[in-house]
């Protein structure tokens, strides 16, 4: 059985703000940057396969956690927040007219306005987990990490997540072919 340990990107000035981010390619910020550079990936992971989103700030924070650069894998980018994309959220929540809902009120098949749904998300990352070879780390997004999470628990995007997901923790995946179980420990960052 392979282990996947998905990590999500440090923070950027849209996340602090409460924007909602997608695929634009928003960099890290400097106190990320800060937080990233005195950390890095536990020793059991040190050999494991380092992939990432393609966005800037995935591929920043895989660099910055393990020294090395990591392959890139396009199935990982951010799910799509189409027009709502750069907007703030709890803006949006104010407009039941903006197309926007909190993500326990999405099920699996809803989609921001010229966006994606978590399983079109899923369509696109179920064939690169089926082709894992070895064991992983994946530097990607809390939208990528909560549609393949939600896949291994069986949540069903209605009502509170069965997980929390922090930052500077690992979050493992064991992968046998599409079928997906969640640890119950994350496992942190480690201090250099």
């Amino acid at each position: 059985m392979i282990r996947l340990a998905l990590l999500r990107h440090g923070h950027t000035s849209w996340n602090r703000a409460g924007r909602l981010q997608g695929r634009s390619d928003i960099p890290l910020d400097d106190m990320a940057r800060a937080e990233l550079g005195v950390l890095a990936l536990p020793s059991a992971w040190h050999s494991a396969d380092l992939v990432s989103s393609p966005l800037a700030r995935a591929v920043e924070t895989a660099h910055l956690v393990s020294g090395r650069q990591p392959r890139i894998e396009p199935s990982l980018i951010e799910m799509n927040w189409g027009r709502l994309e750069g907007q703030h959220g709890a803006e949006l929540a104010k407009n039941p007219d903006s197309g926007f809902r909190h993500i326990e009120d999405w099920g699996w098949d809803y989609c921001p306005p010229e966006g994606e749904s978590p399983s079109a998300l899923r369509a696109r990352l179920l064939p690169w987990l089926a082709n894992l070879e070895r064991d992983t780390v994946a530097i990607c997004h809390i939208g990528t990490m909560r549609v393949l999470m939600a896949h291994a628990t069986g949540w069903m995007f209605d009502g509170p997540a069965p997980f929390r997901i922090k930052r500077n923790r690992l979050f493992v995946l064991h992968v046998d072919g599409q079928d997906l179980t969640l640890s119950p420990d994350a496992e942190r960052l480690e201090r250099r």
